[in-house]
């Protein structure tokens, strides 16, 4: 349990830090970047909370219904495998 929540906490601390160099390399500015570092988790959370709270509404799992339907457009360099190939 210790070296999961010590990968954790490592992921955590390595997200604020790319997060605020990003931030800081795109504006250069300290201020901005930090509260993009602070900021930005906040609206992650709050975008999780949505999305884990409707998952499981009718209409988003029809809309996830029709997108696995959908087949990917196979590209002229890339022929499609022969078990997978359509006749």
């Amino acid at each position: 349990m210790e070296s999961i929540m010590a990968k954790t906490a490592t992921y955590g601390v390595l997200h604020m830090a790319s997060s605020f160099g990003i931030a800081y390399a795109l504006t250069g500015s300290v201020t901005i970047a930090g509260a993009v570092t602070f900021v930005e988790p906040i609206v992650n959370t709050g975008l999780h909370y949505v999305v884990d709270r409707y998952w499981d509404h009718p209409t988003v799992c029809r809309v996830r219904q029709l997108i696995s339907r959908q087949t990917p457009v196979q590209s002229r360099s890339h022929p499609a495998h022969p078990e997978t190939a359509r006749s």
